[in-house]
């Protein structure tokens, strides 16, 4: 198990490079998260003691039941998950970054749990680029005007946007939506928004990740082709189906 992991770790990094090679990226603009739902602790130590140092978690239980394995690890874990307001108290005890901020109601809720805090937190905004129904996330006709309205919260700091693209056999099909995100990203820009002047783009998973560092990734969030199809009960969980 501990040589397929890091085997697997090795072949993830060598897409990547190859991929930023292929598009003129510098290698160290895209950084790889490991995304764990469903991964047992013992097996994300293995990754992290093999040098990674991102994580991002779906799901609140998993990040508290795994946090004894996990705390004392040089990690950086962040939540990429659909986050419920009544969660934001649990989840800010593991995180120091929500990928999933999609609504006001969940921006006040964390800003009012941050301020009792006295801390601050890194967010990205998360954008529905395919427009599935399934997929959460923002428009993106209203993700302008949901940032302005967040930065009233000084206690969340917006250092980029996520999105989960369309999977398709047909991998041409799936770069729109990848393109979508970084075209989004130069319209704030051009807004000049105060402060939004380096946002990173957090797309790209196992089946689509080359196609996402071509359009701008700058992290991938990849579990399947690191840790394998995960058993959850009687389905397997692959990250590149959408829940």
């Amino acid at each position: 198990m501990k040589e397929d992991i890091i085997f697997n770790l090795k072949e993830v990094h060598d897409r990547i490079e190859k991929a930023c090679g292929i598009s003129g990226r510098n290698v160290t603009d895209v950084q790889l998260l490991l995304a764990t739902k469903t991964v047992p602790a013992e097996r994300i130590q293995i990754a992290f003691e093999a040098e990674e140092t991102l994580m991002g978690e779906n799901k609140m239980q998993e990040l508290r039941d795994k946090d004894s394995v996990l705390r004392n690890l040089n990690i950086e874990r962040h939540f990429i998950g659909h986050l419920q307001t009544n969660k934001v108290k649990d989840v800010l005890k593991y995180v120091t970054c929500i990928q999933s901020l999609d609504r006001l109601s969940l921006a006040e809720e964390l800003h009012k749990q941050l301020l009792k805090e006295n801390r601050t937190l890194d967010v990205f905004i998360q954008v529905n680029t395919s427009f599935e129904e399934s997929k959460f996330g923002l428009a993106p006709a209203d993700v302008i005007s949901f940032i302005r309205e967040i930065k009233k919260y000084e206690s969340l700091k917006i250092k980029g946007l996520m999105t989960i693209g369309l999977l398709d056999v047909e991998k041409e099909k799936m770069r729109p939506s990848l393109r979508l995100l970084r075209e989004i990203r130069d319209e704030i820009y051009e807004a000049k928004i105060e402060g939004l002047t380096n946002l990173k783009l957090s797309m790209g998973m196992s089946q689509d990740l080359e196609l996402a560092i071509a359009e701008g990734s700058n992290m991938v969030r990849v579990g399947t082709s690191i840790f394998g199809n995960r058993f959850l009960g009687k389905e397997i969980w692959n990250e590149n189906i959408a829940e």
